[in-house]
């Protein structure tokens, strides 16, 4: 089997564009979310989100091509580049046929399903654009940022809701690893901060309601949780076979040495009980990666801020990792960004493979009420440095579906 390295990201997030402005908020426990600013929000029950701020596609796009995108596949495309200059990867040097890409989305393009159909009750079918259906569909930011980068190789989009980033890293993994690519773009992207998706979630009472202090409203593993909070954003990796990158010179910021993936077979939106299918889905990684549970230095958490999500999570990890569990770190960087959804897992590998190479520990902040069914080591509102050799990063979805990813610190 080859072996699988990261050697470049990029990142559009609530608290940071870029790789550098990002990962410094991170370290510094810098929150993203905040009243919603891009719509009137005050007839809803929850009237915060993490919005990204300043984006503005003419840096990284033309802006006529930015006008055929939806803001999901922007995000993706502006991603996309900031991660291809990270790992100095020179395209006219690749093999087109050898480079893939495959990102995940939850939900794609609901801007312009919704802007869409607006027209078309206001204005008739004739009125609807003939760019609809390429802006609104799923796989286009596969599609956009493969045309940008040439990529002919292995090709997908992941759609398992939550889960989709971490999916989309875990199969980029796979198919390195057996040789049916060389190079892969592979992470996340959603753009969901519209009336209709947070009526939705209102509906469903899945959103933080804490309105009045939106700073304080994400907080995972806090006895007094009370919902999550949307965000939006992207993030995309370089995964790269190792030999290849050793060839070029490339700057190697961690390993991909694992992935696991099930599915609760339980509920639409509910986990399962005391998070079965999740411990499962630990345990495959664990496994895939040819380690013991006792390895794992850190884990990345989904850490949602809802009730199940974060008690059932924390059972899954004590199932799976016994005493280690207890010494282990722990922590859920949603508390600073929001909810990200398909891009979650995405944004989160990133920070979970800069976490081992600078050996530092991200925050979880807001964390003051200790919940006793949630009771090990969450890095309480404060980062910390530590060596980290292996670290997993989970994302669990709607619809019973769980991802887990291991990173390792690089090695020759």
């Amino acid at each position: 089997m080859k072996r699988v390295v990261v050697t470049g990201v990029g990142a559009v997030t609530p608290i940071g564009i870029g790789k550098e402005e990002f990962w410094k908020n991170i370290k510094s426990g810098v929150c993203g979310i905040d009243t919603i600013s891009r719509f009137d929000a005050s007839a809803f029950d929850c009237q915060i989100a993490a919005e990204v701020k300043d984006f503005d596609p003419a840096v990284f796009m033309d802006k006529k091509e930015a006008k055929r995108m939806d803001l999901f596949v922007q995000y993706a495309v502006a991603s996309a580049k900031m991660a291809v200059e990270d790992a100095n990867l020179n395209i006219e040097q690749e093999n087109p046929e050898r480079m893939g890409c495959i990102i995940g989305s939850g939900i794609g393009g609901i801007h312009t399903t919704c802007e869409q159909h607006a027209r078309l009750l206001e204005k008739g079918p004739g009125k609807v654009s003939p760019f609809m259906i390429p802006m609104m569909i799923s796989n286009m930011a596969v599609g956009q940022v493969s045309i940008l980068f040439h990529c002919k190789g292995v090709n997908m989009t992941c759609v398992s809701a939550c889960a989709s980033g971490t999916d989309a890293i875990g199969q980029a993994f796979l198919a390195v690893q057996r040789g049916d690519a060389d190079v892969i773009l592979a992470g996340g992207t959603e753009a969901t901060i519209e009336e209709l998706s947070l009526a939705g979630f209102s509906s469903m009472k899945a959103l933080s309601t804490r309105n009045a202090t939106p700073k304080d409203a994400c907080s995972p593993f806090d006895k007094e949780r009370d919902g999550f909070v949307m965000g939006e954003g992207s993030g995309i990796l370089v995964l790269e076979e190792m030999e290849h990158a050793k060839a070029r010179g490339a700057h190697i910021i961690a390993e991909v040495v694992g992935y696991g993936s099930t599915n609760d077979a339980y509920h639409m939106t509910a986990p399962a009980p005391d998070g079965e299918g999740g411990a499962r889905c630990m345990a495959k990684a664990v496994e895939n990666a040819g380690i013991n549970p006792s390895d794992i230095d850190y884990i990345n958490a989904h850490g949602t801020s809802t009730p199940y999500n974060d008690k059932y999570e924390t059972a899954a990890i004590k199932a799976v990792f016994g005493d280690h569990a207890y010494k282990l770190a722990v922590s859920s960087t949603k508390s600073m960004t929001g909810h990200m959804l398909g891009a979650a897992g995405a944004v989160e590998g990133i920070i979970t493979a800069l976490a081992i190479e600078e050996g530092f520990l991200p925050p979880t902040i807001n964390y003051k009420n200790p919940d006793p069914e949630c009771d090990l080591d969450y890095v309480a509102n404060q980062g910390r440095d530590a060596e980290i050799t292996y670290a997993l990063s989970n994302s669990l979805g709607f619809g019973g579906h769980n991802a887990s990813i291991i990173l390792k610190k690089y090695m020759d």
